[in-house]
């Protein structure tokens, strides 16, 4: 991973990662016969980062997995048909990583990507802050990035995505994407988007015209050309309703209270890390992070 010179902060979907080994790795149980193989992994995968060079990790969870979405939809995504073993170790993951040394957000009320967005946006506002990683490949996390001083970062395919990289994948710039997820909705999150609306015609008609409000409302009127226009029209006419509530649930918040960028300086594992790794049956993650630690004194 190439980096520019000056600080560089990492922000990771702590969600996304122990659903990735949850489903990756092999199961295993501590000795009171609880499933720890996915948080295992996560640690695994975050002593990984800091060993590559990170210095400012903070790691956002959905400690719950209802949020304020929830009420302003009733279909939204629920915890729901979870895997009990994998809704488990969320707080055991949060624990772990805290006595590992590594910034943790919890979430509650809101969820995971809304701690990235405003980790983001504060670590924006530094101007001793080069770049920042905003680790996962959510769409959602589209809408944070600014130019290539912050960007996504698909650990798992090595992928970097700037602005425009945004907007080469979606057709529409950052600011545009809860626009775009509006129309074209987003299964993972259990809203439909408008019918008819797909990510060719959205990308097309926000590409050019950015935001709801400035589309005109008759077809003929449109500067771009796409196929189907008059029925995309009147559906967004008649459905604008439904549009601007997908929006505002695909909008992220940036006000939660994240600290600031110096309190994310991973400075090395707590005397409490030793036990974890003894739980997790990775004794050798205590000898890793240790001489990373005294590397970095």
């Amino acid at each position: 991973m190439s980096e520019p010179s000056g600080l560089h902060v990492h922000l990771v979907d702590g969600t996304y990662e122990l659903f990735r080994h949850h489903f990756a790795v092999p199961s295993h149980a501590d000795p009171s016969g609880m499933e720890v193989a996915a948080a295992r992994g996560v640690i695994g995968s975050m002593l990984m980062l800091l060993e590559e060079g990170a210095t400012h990790v903070a790691v956002a969870t959905d400690h719950v997995i209802e949020s304020f979405r929830n009420d302003l939809y009733d279909g939204y995504k629920t915890g729901e048909g979870m895997d009990l073993l994998l809704v488990a170790q969320f707080p055991l993951l949060e624990d772990a990583l805290r006595a590992l040394g590594v910034t943790v957000w919890a979430m509650i009320d809101q969820e995971a990507d809304d701690g990235m967005a405003a980790g983001a946006h504060v670590a924006g506002l530094d101007p001793r802050v080069e770049r920042v990683y905003i680790c996962t490949p959510d769409k959602d996390l589209g809408q944070s990035v600014v130019g290539d001083r912050i960007v996504q970062f698909d650990r798992r395919k090595g992928e970097v995505r700037d602005a425009e990289g945004v907007r080469a994948k979606f057709g529409v710039p950052p600011e545009s994407i809860p626009d775009y997820l509006g129309l074209v909705g987003d299964t993972a999150d259990g809203f439909p988007g408008l019918p008819g609306w797909g990510a060719k015609s959205a990308g097309a008609v926000l590409g050019y015209y950015l935001h709801y409000e400035a589309i005109p409302q008759l077809a003929k009127d449109w500067a771009v050309d796409v196929r189907g226009a008059v029925k995309l029209a009147t559906t967004l006419a008649e459905g604008r309703e439904d549009a601007e509530l997908f929006r505002l649930v695909a909008t992220l918040r940036t006000d939660h209270p994240v600290g600031t960028v110096d309190e994310w300086r991973w400075t090395g594992p707590t005397p409490e890390f030793a036990a974890w790794t003894e739980r997790l049956g990775a004794p050798g993650m205590l000898t890793r992070a240790n001489r990373l630690a005294s590397a970095r004194a």
